[in-house]
């Protein structure tokens, strides 16, 4: 009857978690980003406390300096990332057209050749195809603006989410404390066992992630800037903080930034070479520096497992759901992991004289 109870209990916990998500999706963004900066400064709080500073202090000056270099990106590169926007989503068609063309008189022949279909046929299916991309990035961007209002309104982008910010990192240690308190004492140890798992893969993976997509969205922008590429600060921003999810930020980027190339440089091959060789470098530094140094296997979580953690919680509770996507699938995969093991020690497994279970991991 115990375990029922608890089982009955986590159950009914998650249940009402989930709807609390449905309900409240809309308003919950200021929130979850307040929790976010709170949780990815505390260390750094800590460091401060360290060296001297009182709690209050340190985390004045922590969110000073944070609003500060948020308001600074704000004032320089926002109106310039701004511009760059509205300017590609004006030439967008015509870049598109522009594409189709080149494409079908350069390659068209050579396309049906190795396809065995008809240049028109051809043509058609790009187009149909083009389309289909544009309809489906209209419709994600859409979404991604319905959930992500409040956090693009001035109220809860300056006010809101530093005030929660400030006070969940002003208690932290303390907040932290009272759920301690709260364990049951028989399984003490052993939750704070998982807690601290749970801690090192979100943590880990989250501010490792956060650092990667700074410095890659960096390294694009300037280096498509540099080779002249029409809107290079624009797709190289967006490859770099898409990059949180695998593979797909620079395949976006380079998809993208090779279809401008091929309409502003054409023929000059070696500008669209160039243009390719940005993206390889930052692949190059992405994989044999940047993860594995700042990142590395934090969460446990296999790169395809993450990507469907983020489509499904984006689907069913929009921007908030792909900001706790990582922190939630990774949660679930050190219980799942410690579930795992439990059924691999227990009789279910082994039986009468069983054989001694293998590692898990």
């Amino acid at each position: 009857m115990t375990l029922r109870r608890q089982l009955g209990f986590w159950i009914v916990s998650l249940i009402a978690f989930i709807a609390f998500l449905a309900v409240f999706s809309q308003i919950l963004l200021p929130f979850v980003a307040g929790m976010a900066v709170a949780y990815l400064l505390d260390p750094v709080c800590d460091r401060l406390e360290a060296l001297g500073f009182g709690r209050l202090w340190a985390t004045l000056t922590i969110l000073f300096a944070f609003v500060f270099f948020l308001v600074l990106f704000f004032i320089l590169l926002v109106p310039v990332l701004g511009n760059q926007l509205a300017g590609f989503l004006e030439k967008a068609p015509d870049l598109v057209r522009a594409l189709h063309q080149l494409v079908s008189r350069n390659f068209g022949e050579r396309l049906a050749e190795l396809t065995g279909i008809k240049p028109s046929d051809l043509q058609s299916s790009f187009a149909n195809l083009m389309g289909q991309g544009a309809s489906w990035l209209g419709g994600f961007a859409k979404q991604l603006w319905s959930g992500g209002q409040a956090l693009l309104s001035i109220l809860s982008l300056f006010v809101i989410t530093p005030v929660v910010a400030f006070y969940l990192l002003l208690d932290w240690d303390h907040m932290v404390a009272r759920i301690d308190g709260w364990l049951p004492r028989d399984h003490l140890e052993e939750i704070r066992q998982l807690a601290r798992e749970m801690d090192d893969a979100v943590a880990g993976f989250v501010r490792g992630q956060v650092s990667v997509c700074v410095i890659l969205g960096t390294f694009y922008a300037i280096g498509l800037a540099l080779t002249g590429l029409n809107f290079g600060l624009l797709i190289g921003m967006g490859a770099g903080l898409v990059s949180f999810i695998p593979f797909v930020g620079a395949s976006l980027g380079l998809i993208v930034s090779l279809g401008v190339a091929l309409v502003q440089f054409w023929p000059d091959w070696t500008m669209i070479l160039m243009v390719a060789a940005v993206f390889a470098v930052g692949q190059f530094l992405e994989g044999n520096i940047l993860q594995p140094n700042l990142v590395g296997d934090k969460t446990g979580l296999h790169p395809v497992t993450l990507m469907f953690a983020l489509f499904a919680f984006g689907y069913l509770f929009g921007f908030v759901g792909m900001l706790i996507a990582v922190p939630a699938a990774a949660m679930i995969g050190v219980l799942a992991r410690f579930a795992l093991k439990q059924y691999l020690a227990s009789p279910i497994y082994k039986g009468v004289g069983g054989p001694e279970p293998a590692d898990p991991e």
